[in-house]
């Protein structure tokens, strides 16, 4: 009987599928990686919520798939796992709607000031409405750095609901990338930054997209502009940015991901009145997690029987995969 290992908590959707169709499910007993290390040995799978280094890979012979609960894999050392023939699976449209709507609560929460509001109300500080600017984002301009499904997905919801203009950037983005869409292309990120209220990260993060946002990009931003980042942690340079928000030049920021997570003791964003904070919970809706734990659980069951499955990190490695232990569900699953 193959073995799957669930890293961290998943919606039970995910096991229930695994076991109905003959996998054996083991939970970590904890979502750190020693208690991952403790049995991963055992895996022909796992399902993972956060970092899995090449050392785990390699302490786990039996291994051949790795599923990714969500879309980006930085965390992953997927290099390392393509050298061994491991493949990387991953669910890149399950929790796009969750991801969007949380970064239109930030940027409403950030422009409202929901949590200090919220706070001063718990207080009994009913003067703080005539203490505390706030603005309409109706008629605003928001720039989305990046041009994938979620910033698609945004793009619509703040251009219908919120009659916002939206202005995008992206160097990856073909000619007839905007096509059907509400959004106006930029050539450049300095022209998106200079023209935009509220800027929204939606890029992957990698070697050339860390610290997009650094000292000299937020210095070109308008003055009394939001960020927001949804997307990945690393595409901030925190400091920088607890600096322009520290001295007023950027009305505020709404963060749900950090270059370290869990957030550190003493971190710069973490004490400014101007940020509002989310605990990497964009993609945690209830339903984006049954999608996503679903999703997990059947491209495990694909490649456990042969299958190339549909969201493959690097598809040209599927010719090289390491084969899976002789099982029943080849023959179960059609």
């Amino acid at each position: 009987m193959p073995i799957c290992v669930i890293a961290q908590p998943i919606h039970p959707i995910g096991a229930r599928i695994l076991r109905d169709a003959g996998v054996e499910v083991l939970q970590s007993s904890g979502p750190g990686l020693d208690a991952l290390r403790e049995v991963i040995v055992q895996a022909d799978a796992v399902i993972v919520r956060d970092s899995l280094p090449a050392a785990l890979m390699d302490a786990a012979p039996r291994l051949c798939v790795i599923a990714n609960h969500g879309t980006g894999t930085d965390k992953i050392d997927v290099a390392h796992a393509d050298s061994k023939g491991i493949p990387v699976v991953f669910t890149p449209e399950a929790n796009i709607h969750s991801v969007a709507e949380h970064a239109l609560m930030l940027m409403l929460a950030t422009a409202r000031q929901a949590a200090q509001a919220d706070a001063a109300t718990r207080k009994g500080h009913w003067r703080f409405k005539y203490e505390q600017p706030m603005f309409s984002l109706r008629g605003k301009t928001l720039g989305i750095v990046g041009w994938g499904r979620t910033g698609r997905l945004l793009c619509d919801m703040a251009a219908q609901a919120l009659d916002m203009r939206v202005i995008v950037w992206s160097p990856s983005l073909p000619p007839e990338g905007l096509a059907h869409s509400a959004a106006t292309r930029v050539g450049t990120l300095q022209e998106l930054l200079q023209a935009s209220d509220v800027v929204s990260l939606h890029r992957p993060l990698r070697a050339d997209t860390r610290h997009t946002l650094d000292a000299a990009a937020l210095g070109q931003m308008k003055p009394g502009a939001i960020v927001i980042n949804t997307s990945r942690g690393g595409l901030i340079d925190e400091s920088a940015l607890a600096e322009a928000l520290r001295g007023g030049r950027l009305f505020g920021a709404g963060l749900d991901v950090f270059e370290t997570e869990p957030l550190p003791a003493g971190s710069p964003v973490a004490g400014l009145p101007n940020v509002v904070l989310t605990p990497h919970v964009a993609g945690s809706a209830q339903e984006a997690l049954e999608a996503t734990a679903r999703q997990c659980a059947e491209q495990i069951l694909s490649v456990l029987a042969g299958r190339q499955p549909p969201h493959l990190v690097h598809p040209q490695a599927w010719g090289r995969r390491r084969q899976p232990m002789p099982s029943h569900l080849t023959e179960r699953l059609p």
